[in-house]
């Protein structure tokens, strides 16, 4: 099952009105996946303050207030400010990405890092998806993009780890409805890469085989058209950098996906009551995405 949500914002005076959106859109997907729940959101000040480089951490067993503080002890302490959405806490310093990352991963062994960048924060955990965006203060968020998912697990296990977006390339996002078929396969081919995981979601080899395509040059367009080639499965995917909105669906288009667009936003949902609630929604041009059509649009 799963439920995909994501709101692509045109215009500025909207942008106060992402979290209130992104809500309703996601509360409309919940029982598609009631188990864990995960967003996305790009351009909120507090979550990650502009100017800066933001990483999303899992806080697991530790108190968000400790984990801070050993990343404070790595940098001057002035510069690290943070964001306490519960089971995920984002840090965020006037620092390069990778010097914040290490900081991350010296001041705090074994750390999940679940998302990085700039203008980006990622906000994930287990639990029913109405009480998350509570916890992660959701609703308040701004901003000009943002992805949400519900997890109805079929993979591997309920746990923080395993639920999207999976984030592993600078402000790159990718949540995923289906499931791929070779994941195992493409997942051994990238580790003798060298790439390194997270999890055994399936949905993780999806986003590593992305983020490891636009590392070596290719836009997010072209890498998608790359996924639609190697992988095998039923999906629709969802993927957000910091400046685009890209969504491809499968071969024979077997998962549910409908599109939105005014000269306002641009959005996308596995159903058409998550976009019913949208501010001009009636004047929309909307429509299903061809199967593996590459549709992306940029900020």
């Amino acid at each position: 099952m799963c439920g995909i949500v994501g709101l692509h914002v045109r215009e500025p005076a909207l942008y106060p009105r992402l979290g209130e959106l992104l809500t309703g859109m996601l509360c409309q997907v919940i029982e598609r996946g009631p188990d864990s729940a995960g967003v996305a959101v790009y351009g909120d000040p507090t979550m990650s303050p502009p100017g800066q480089t933001s990483v999303s951490v899992l806080t697991g067993d530790r108190q968000a207030a400790d984990l801070v503080a050993a990343v404070r002890a790595q940098l001057p302490a002035s510069t690290v400010t943070s964001y306490d959405a519960g089971q995920t806490v984002v840090v965020s310093a006037p620092v390069p990405a990778e010097m914040l990352l290490a900081a991350v991963r010296t001041g705090v062994p074994g750390a999940v890092v679940v998302g990085y960048g700039e203008d980006v924060a990622v906000l994930k955990g287990v639990g029913h998806p109405r009480a998350l965006a509570t916890e992660i203060g959701l609703e308040r968020a701004q901003g000009w993009q943002g992805v949400a998912h519900t997890r109805m697990a079929t993979e591997s296990a309920v746990t923080p780890e395993g639920c999207h977006p999976f984030s592993v390339g600078p402000g790159e996002c990718l949540v995923h409805n289906g499931s791929f078929a070779n994941h195992a396969t493409i997942r051994r081919e990238l580790r003798a890469e060298g790439v390194t995981f997270d999890s055994e979601n399936d949905s993780e080899v999806g986003a590593r085989f992305v983020a490891h395509h636009l590392a070596q040059g290719a836009d997010v367009e072209k890498a998608l058209r790359l996924l639609c080639e190697r992988f095998d499965g039923f999906y629709t995917l969802l993927v957000s950098t910091r400046d685009s909105f890209a969504v491809v669906r499968d071969a024979i288009a077997c998962k549910p996906a409908v599109i939105a667009e005014t000269p306002q936003w641009v959005a996308m949902a596995s159903e058409y009551r998550a976009l019913a609630g949208l501010p001009g929604i009636e004047n929309a041009r909307i429509f299903e995405p061809e199967p593996e059509e590459v549709y992306a649009w940029q900020r």
